[in-house]
């Protein structure tokens, strides 16, 4: 579990600690990452928040979702790759 700042919204914490590790690998492209209640139970926060970050990760298009069977880290395109690595 992450230790939450005070002045920073646990939604965003965990939203930065997923980034994290999507951008070092952790979450491989294609393949997938914890569900609501997995993150709910790792972080210690309410279903709603997952969900929240979850939600998130879908708007910006860092992970896709296929019905029935999860979410999962997007494939970037080389341009998106190296904007992350500057």
């Amino acid at each position: 579990m992450i230790e939450f700042r005070p002045d920073e919204l646990k939604w965003q914490a965990i939203l930065n600690e997923i980034r994290r590790r999507i951008r070092e690998g952790q979450y491989q492209p294609g393949h997938p990452i914890p569900g609501e209640p997995r993150l709910a139970e790792e972080f210690g926060v309410a279903r709603g928040t997952a969900r929240r970050v979850i939600n998130e990760l879908l708007e910006s298009g860092e992970v896709y979702s296929i019905h029935g069977k999860g979410t999962f880290v997007a494939v970037l395109k080389d341009d998106e790759r190296q904007a992350g690595k500057q």
